[in-house]
């Protein structure tokens, strides 16, 4: 889409104001004008000390099919974040259940027509879910439950009055987001509004219970095996690197110090680097530049990689399991806040040292078996997919909802 049209958009479906500010951004740059994730006047309005009356008096729902309200950021073009949201959305349309979906955004300039074409596009699971922005009344009568998702959509749902349930569902410890300050404190207090969260692993649900006393509950990571399976049973001579330099929880600095002590001593061996558009970067080693690729790319690339370097510093990453499907060995940082959540044995756990996540790499790609050791990674994984944590995500939402 071009930006005059882009432009014509934004101001037909979202009015002046929202035009204004992305020209200004344009013309200033955005640091000029930084907005926190979440509006000024949520922010300040919410007194956690104080229980919310849906907390502090819950409404249960004994039986029936539920109507349930997601408030979200918009979604992106490649959000792993919020395919996952997706994911499980659908999850509880398959139990029965009818669901809203809710945009809240303080900063992106977007069209509910953008977004409705972006998740219909195939990189989203399919849902019968209608999507509007967050209204400024609130999500009004007939909702059985809130669930929040990123921090900042905590703030709507603990302001709104609906009576329902409210709901977190937390992928990730996002103070650690930020360095420390206003919002990274803004984040964190949100673990304090006393609603049930449902984590994704146990790290979480074990850090919030006992950081916060907030009541959570986890599902387990799985992996699409529709998108992700063996094809390759032969020789791999490539590696792949998760390299996000935007995205400082995944470690971009500390994988190229790595993957350059790994380059100097396997030198035949193809360095992939996806998830950016790294073009722009001094990288002190020959390698190959995927930028962000479609999901339908990923298994065919994966399969040409015998080892995946995948770094993550707050919660674990979806990737370890989806390489292992494709049987590729993941080699991660050894932290809890991985090993609580898969302690699949074909996970190359090792400490965060740029020579030792090397050698690790070395190792697994120098293995006289690799060919049978990648099969029986791919196996590990099993045929179920999310079939299983979306059956524990059901039965936790349920539990709270039902009361």
């Amino acid at each position: 889409m071009g930006a005059a049209t882009n432009a014509w958009l934004i101001l037909r479906q979202k009015g002046p104001l929202p035009f204004l500010r992305k020209v200004i951004e344009r013309l200033e740059g955005p640091e000029a004008n930084r907005v926190s994730l979440v509006a000024y006047d949520d922010a300040r309005a919410v007194d956690w000390s104080t229980p919310h009356p849906a907390v502090a008096n819950p409404v249960t729902v004994p039986d029936g099919p539920l109507t349930v309200a997601w408030i979200m950021s918009p979604p992106g073009e490649g959000s792993g974040g919020h395919q996952n949201i997706f994911r499980f959305i659908r999850y509880l349309e398959a139990a029965g259940h009818r669901v809203k979906i809710y945009l809240y955004s303080t900063s992106e300039v977007y069209t509910l027509s953008q977004i409705r074409v972006r998740v219909a596009s195939g990189s989203y699971p399919t849902v019968a879910a209608t999507i509007e922005d967050y209204p400024a009344g609130g999500v009004g009568a007939g909702i059985d439950a809130i669930v929040a998702t990123g921090w900042e959509t905590a703030y709507p749902a603990y302001r709104d009055a609906s009576p329902a349930r409210r709901l977190y569902f937390v992928q990730d410890y996002e103070p650690y987001f930020y360095g420390v300050g206003t919002d990274s404190v803004l984040a964190e207090n949100t673990y304090r509004f006393g609603f049930s969260g449902i984590t994704a692993g146990n790290w979480l649900a074990a850090k919030l219970a006992a950081d916060y006393g907030m009541p959570t509950r986890s599902y387990e990571f799985g992996a699409d095996r529709s998108n992700y399976h063996l094809v390759n049973s032969g020789q791999r001579r490539e590696i792949f690197f998760y390299a996000r330099p935007g995205t400082t929880r995944r470690g971009y600095e500390l994988g190229i110090m790595t993957l350059d002590n790994f380059a100097r001593e396997r030198p035949d061996y193809v360095i992939n680097l996806a998830g950016w558009d790294v073009s722009r970067y001094s990288i002190p080693f020959p390698y190959t530049n995927l930028g962000t690729l479609p999901v339908s790319e990923l298994n065919a690339l994966y399969n040409r990689c015998a080892a995946g370097l995948v770094l993550s510093l707050t919660n674990m990453s979806l990737l370890p399991l989806e390489l292992l499907a494709a049987g590729v060995i993941p080699v991660v940082n050894d932290a809890p806040n991985n090993t609580m959540v898969s302690s699949n044995p074909f996970i190359e756990y090792t400490p965060a040292s740029p020579r030792a996540l090397a050698d690790r790499l070395i190792a697994v790609v120098d293995r006289a078996d690799l060919a049978e050791h990648s099969r029986q990674a791919a196996e590990s994984i099993g045929t179920e997919g999310w079939d299983g944590s979306g059956r524990q995500f059901i039965a936790a939402f349920e539990d709270v909802v039902r009361g």
